[in-house]
């Protein structure tokens, strides 16, 4: 699957609509797995902003509208997840809950293996805890 201006990401998996569904499969599981506590303490206890942050920061990200940019600035993820401890479990924890809601969506082929990759990628990016 070749990706371009005409023929993004956001748009192989399915819009605003589905970015959408994506984070809100992805906080529920957080949410409701005993095996995220550790991540799901990194959240308040409200995830509607959480939810939305994500929401603006994958449209982008996918190649959709740039929400995140235009309403908060850049992402400067590290900067963002400095105060967090991340290590590899954190990482495995977050990847885990992204690949549930993968599955929950259907998300397979060219385009799932994009997606793992790319997530994969930014997750152990956020590590910042020496092991």
């Amino acid at each position: 699957m070749t990706f371009g201006p005409d023929h993004t990401p956001f748009e192989s998996l399915g819009g605003e609509e589905r970015v959408r569904l994506l984070v809100d499969s992805f906080y529920d599981r957080m949410n409701d797995g005993a095996e995220f506590t550790v991540i799901r303490e990194m959240h308040p206890e409200d995830l509607t902003e959480s939810r939305q942050k994500l929401f603006e920061f994958l449209c982008g990200w996918l190649g959709g509208p740039q929400l995140y940019m235009e309403r908060r600035g850049h992402p400067k993820l590290r900067m963002r997840h400095a105060p967090f401890s991340i290590g590899a479990s954190e990482r495995d924890q977050w990847l885990a809950c992204m690949a549930h809601a993968m599955d929950q969506l259907e998300i397979d082929g060219d385009l799932r293996a994009f997606l793992d990759a790319r997530f994969a990628h930014v997750a152990d990016f956020m590590r910042n805890r020496p092991e």
